[in-house]
Formats: C-alpha cells, sequence, structure tokens
C-alpha cells in the first residue's frame, strides 16, 4: 500500500489503497444490539469481549479502532440520564481498556475516546504515552467535548457549560499542552548507565511553560516520549451538515478528522471546508486524513440487512437513527459506496457496526476481502506503528534542540 500524501496534505482520491478504521461501542451502535443471541451482554465489563472483538479488526487488517467513552451514562435524552433499562447503559473506561488490550494485538491501532472538557491534559498526555509504550508505537486518542449540564454537575469545575465556540478552544487547547508535553522529553533523555549512575540526562527534559486561557501548565511530562513521538489525534464532528467549530478543530489541530455526513455531497461540503480552514491556518503541508462515519448491518443480501435492522428497531421500541449516515446491505454493495463516497477527498472510513457480533466479521471477512480483490485494501500490514499505518512520518521533538530551563 502507498501511503504517501500529496502537497496539499490531503491523501487523494485515487486508486491507492484506502484506510479503514471500526467505532467500538458496548454489543454496537443499535440500541437493542445486546439482546441478539450472539450480542455476550455479561461479558461486556470484561476484557476478553473488548480483547476479542480488536483481535477480529486486526485479523482484517484494519489500520485502528476507536473505543467509546463518556463522563455520563449513555442517555436518548438531552436533559440528562433516561433512566430507561432496556438498553446499554455503563462503560469501562476507553484509555484502561486500551491499554489492557494493547499487549494481546501486533499491529492494529488503539484509539480511546477523551473528553477534554472535564480532564486535565497533563493526565491526558501521560496515560497516552503510556499506551504508546505499550503497544509499540499504536496509540492515538479521539479528542471529544461534552456540552451537557449534567456532566459538568459531576466534576464542579463550571457552573454552566462553556458556550460552543469556546468548548472546541479549550479543547483546542487541551491538544496543543498534550502534544507540547509528549515532546518535553528528548528522545535519548533516558541514559540508563549503571556503570555512571546517570538515568536521564536532565538537559533533555524540558519545560513547556504553557499559558493559555483554559490551561497554565509548566511540565515537563513524568513520562518519557512515545515512542511515536506524536501518538496520533484525532476528532469527529458533531452531527450530519453541522461543522461549524468541530471542523476548525480538525482543521488545525487533528491527525485525523472522522466526519459525519449523510451522503457523498455532504462528505464532499465537509472535506472542502476543513480544506479551507486549514489552508487559512498555514497548515496545508501537513497530512491530514479525513474518514466518514458510516454505521453499517450488512448481510448476503440487501433484503437480509434490511429485516435484520428493523428487527432490532422492533426490540428498541423505534427506528434506529444516526448522526450519519446509515448503510444496510451487503459487502458488494458497500464497497461500491465506499468508493464512491471516497471521490468526495475521503481517505477511508470509520464503521460503527450496528451489531458487533454480526457486523463486525461482516466487515472482515467480507467486506475486506471485497476490497481486497478490487485493488483497494491492503492485504498485510506494511508498518509497525500507527503513524507508520497511516503514512504520517515521526516528528522530532520540537524542543530537542534546546537546553531545559
Amino acid at each position: 500500500m502507498s501511503s504517501s500524501q500529496p502537497a496539499s496534505g490531503f491523501t487523494s482520491a485515487s486508486s491507492e489503497s484506502l484506510h479503514l478504521a471500526v467505532a467500538l461501542d458496548g454489543a454496537g451502535w443499535h440500541p437493542a444490539a445486546w439482546r441478539e443471541p450472539d450480542a455476550r451482554p455479561g461479558e461486556l465489563f470484561t476484557a476478553r469481549y473488548w480483547a476479542d472483538a480488536v483481535a477480529e479488526a486486526e485479523a482484517g487488517l484494519l489500520d485502528f479502532v476507536t473505543f467509546e467513552d463518556s463522563l455520563a451514562l449513555q442517555s436518548s435524552s438531552a436533559d440528562g440520564p433516561d433512566g430507561r433499562t432496556d438498553q446499554v447503559r455503563g462503560r469501562l473506561d476507553a484509555v484502561l481498556t486500551a491499554a489492557r488490550i494493547a499487549p494481546l494485538t501486533r499491529h492494529i491501532g488503539l484509539v480511546p475516546a477523551v473528553t477534554a472538557t472535564h480532564t486535565e491534559p497533563f493526565h491526558i498526555s501521560k496515560a497516552i504515552a503510556t499506551l504508546d509504550h505499550v503497544s509499540r508505537g499504536r496509540a492515538g486518542l479521539r479528542i471529544q467535548v461534552s456540552q451537557p449540564a449534567y456532566e459538568a454537575r459531576h466534576f464542579g469545575r463550571r457552573a454552566v457549560p462553556l458556550p460552543d465556540t469556546e468548548s472546541y478552544q479549550e479543547a483546542a487547547d487541551h491538544i496543543e499542552v498534550i502534544r507540547r508535553l509528549w515532546d518535553s522529553w528528548d528522545d535519548d533523555a533516558e541514559i540508563r548507565d549503571v556503570a555512571t549512575g546517570r538515568f536521564i540526562d536532565r538537559d533533555k527534559l524540558h519545560y513547556i511553560d504553557f499559558e493559555g486561557r483554559h490551561f497554565s501548565v509548566r511540565g515537563p511530562s513524568i513520562t518519557p516520549r512515545p515512542p511515536q513521538g506524536q501518538p496520533v489525534v484525532s476528532a469527529a464532528t458533531t452531527a450530519a451538515g453541522g461543522g461549524g467549530a468541530a471542523y476548525g478543530l480538525i482543521a488545525r489541530s487533528a491527525d485525523v478528522g472522522y466526519i459525519a455526513a449523510a451522503d457523498a455531497d455532504g462528505a464532499r461540503a465537509a472535506v472542502t471546508e476543513i480544506r479551507q480552514t486549514r489552508e487559512s491556518a498555514g497548515l496545508s503541508a501537513q497530512p491530514l486524513h479525513l474518514f466518514a462515519d458510516l454505521t453499517v448491518f450488512l448481510d448476503e443480501d440487501a433484503p437480509a440487512a434490511d429485516a435484520r435492522r428493523s428487527r432490532l428497531d422492533a426490540l428498541a421500541g423505534a427506528p434506529y437513527s444516526s448522526d450519519t449516515a446509515v448503510f444496510a446491505g451487503t459487502a458488494a454493495q458497500l464497497a461500491d459506496l465506499l468508493q464512491d463516497w471516497r471521490t468526495a477527498g475521503l481517505s477511508g472510513f470509520r464503521l460503527r457496526p450496528g451489531a458487533l457480533a454480526h457486523d463486525l466479521p461482516a466487515i472482515t471477512r467480507g467486506l475486506v476481502p471485497e476490497l481486497q480483490r478490487r485493488g483497494v485494501f491492503r492485504r498485510a500490514y506494511e508498518a509497525d506503528t500507527l503513524r507508520g499505518l497511516l503514512g504520517l512520518e515521526r516528528p522530532a521533538g520540537r524542543y530537542a534542540a534546546h537546553p531545559a530551563a
């Protein structure tokens, strides 16, 4: 697979291999997925369940998996917990889950969600750096913001949620602090010389001295520089048709952006806006991957996929809806759609399995072979790090030429 980037910094929608990721969330993205016969609801909070899911994704040669997370119970209400007892409620911590799975995998990237709004960047920086060390260079993170007041009440840091624009500005500062802390140790800061008794070179640890509207962080980190130098940072748009501040965060701060769009035209419009924002920020030469999010229900034929989705809808008591497009059909039909949407300027897709036990294997054992037959997906892993899989160079540390204060 060629991982080269065009001069604009955006992957071209050509005959090059596309990138695929899977978004893992409970038993699947349909709220009734846990009621499927093979869903294993009794194991949702076990390491083995998540290890099996990631192993399946790795067997399908996917670039990475994302782990969903939040700071409140899942809810169908915007005002707080909905009190429902017929849907999955509760999650394991995404970063800790990824760290538990890391030693059990060899190639696939591990990208947990982190809510910037109510967490400190110093803590997140060392957590993701640790994940990068234990995975030997396969860590990323997905930054998200939190708007609901009921989530804010878990922490007491502020009386009311920040306005939308300021929430994303805070997330941008969060990412900047994280990135600086990753660079606060030079690559060769650790000496580990037993004979001389020197473990580190103090001149190669650096204060970052970040002073911003939302954070004041001196540094350095307590964790040595990650194997990738900079683990992959990703962020998502919030809803189909509404980019705004989320587009700006992707354009200015991320390595990977996830786009919620209803169709190829919506994806094209989002790609164009993000590209223009990135160019205006003077970052057009830096690579940026844009993935479209799609929820998928896959079966041997389209009527079977539609029937399964309808059956799950009946169990849930309402038709399934999503902030992005929902596909029900065959692997070949989905391959057609991916190749069509890719012309919008996308470099890949993050697929959300409607029912994990059924649709994840359908992706790895049905969609992937179909894409391989078409010559647009890898037949073997070609890199040992997530940055390598995405064709991103390992950056030099920004402080390496400057002695510590």
